[in-house]
């Protein structure tokens, strides 16, 4: 097995019964514990409008948990470029990173206002009925499950005219292409920042702050192709939509020009994972993520997350459990020694040089756990080789 690193990503999930302060202390108490088990990054998702997830202001929680922590990189998976403008974002960063330095990750992404009104306009042109009867098998590539067809961009017509509201709400910085938002990001960075017109705008905060910048991106699309165009690195998003994952990181390295920030591409790949001592009681924990997962796609959004009683007594309908099959089948979980062999797999199919971990479980106390067996197997199994 080749040495990569573990990073984590967290949404701050607030479980069922629970509240979002709690989650948030959650979140960084998972920060601390997941430094201590050798983690290299800690990243927040942005999530807004939805009463199952707490990371609605990655930027402050990122202060928050740099703060409780000392050497784990804590970062953005990702600040969503189209519902802040470049400015905001470089300052935002700058600012913690300035009193964090050389520890801070600005991951960007490109969904905002645009991204959800693209996803409802192909909601709203598609039948009501037009989802499969039955969950489709994905195809292996080298062992590597990858579904036939991406699920991750379907909405029902009800989630999506939801999604229109809240892009009211969440506002939006005008039609300015992916591709300009970061070169603009870049450029307060680098203190280079000219206008239209020409005339020079400095953000001081961002200014020679010791950071990195990432791009983000689930797609063979601008993401990926502004990542390597910029030389940054990219994180090909396997645990949003799987089926895309492999022509995301080719697309990247297509891409790829060197830069002053990266010499040669650098792939990171997320994973959804849950561990357990053994196989049976982590199938156990893993009950309510189907459930979870429609309700994004097909309902009011991220909900409490459900204890595995909670899940049984749900009922499921043949097309309801297909439209959520991409997520279920990619999902790694197990015993340590299944999950290492299945991440790894997912490493040398991909190409990954890094790999960055999401977990959610109902349980704060099973959520720790989860990530200390996937450490302590991660580095048993690369210290074997």
């Amino acid at each position: 097995m080749t040495s990569v690193p573990l990073s984590v990503l967290d949404l701050a999930p607030v479980p069922s019964g629970g509240t979002a302060a709690g989650a948030l202390r959650d979140t960084v108490d998972l920060a601390q514990h997941v430094e201590r088990y050798g983690y290299q990054r800690f990243w927040l998702a942005e999530h807004h409008l939805v009463p199952g997830v707490a990371s609605s202001s990655p930027a402050v929680l990122i202060a928050s948990v740099a703060a409780a922590t000392r050497r784990i990189r804590v970062g953005s998976g990702a600040v969503l470029l189209g519902q802040h403008t470049p400015l905001q974002v470089a300052e935002d960063f700058g600012t913690i990173a300035q009193l964090h330095p050389d520890r801070i990750d600005l991951g960007l992404g490109r969904s905002g206002l645009a991204k959800f009104v693209e996803l409802a306009e192909a909601a709203l042109e598609r039948e009501p009925d037009d989802v499969p009867e039955t969950p489709p098998e994905p195809v292996l590539v080298d062992g590597l499950p990858v579904p036939r067809t991406a699920r991750g961009g379907s909405l029902s017509r009800a989630r999506a005219q939801r999604l229109e509201a809240h892009a009211r709400l969440l506002g939006g910085t005008g039609r300015q292409e992916y591709d300009e938002q970061v070169r603009d990001v870049l450029a307060f960075l680098d203190g280079t920042f000219r206008d239209v017109d020409g005339q020079e705008a400095r953000a001081v905060t961002a200014e020679r702050a010791l950071l990195q910048v990432w791009v983000l991106g689930a797609s063979a699309g601008p993401s990926s192709r502004a990542a390597g165009r910029l030389g940054l690195p990219f994180v090909s998003n396997y645990h949003v939509t799987p089926s895309t994952v492999l022509e995301s990181a080719a697309s990247y390295r297509d891409s790829f020009e060197p830069s002053a920030r990266l010499d040669r591409p650098y792939l990171v790949v997320s994973a959804d994972v849950l561990v357990a001592d053994d196989d049976a009681t982590a199938r156990e924990l893993a009950k309510p993520f189907a459930g979870w997962v429609h309700d994004i796609r097909y309902g009011d959004g991220a909900q409490p997350y459900p204890t595995p009683a909670e899940a049984d007594r749900r009922t499921w309908t043949d097309p309801e459990r297909a439209v959520v099959a991409d997520r279920v089948q990619t999902r790694i979980v197990g015993s340590p020694d299944t999950v290492v062999e299945r991440l790894e797999v997912l490493r040398r199919v991909t190409g990954a040089d890094e790999l960055l971990i999401t977990t959610i479980t109902h349980d704060h106390q099973d959520r720790l756990r989860s990530f200390e067996l996937l450490a302590e197997a991660w580095a048993g199994a690369t210290a074997g080789r």
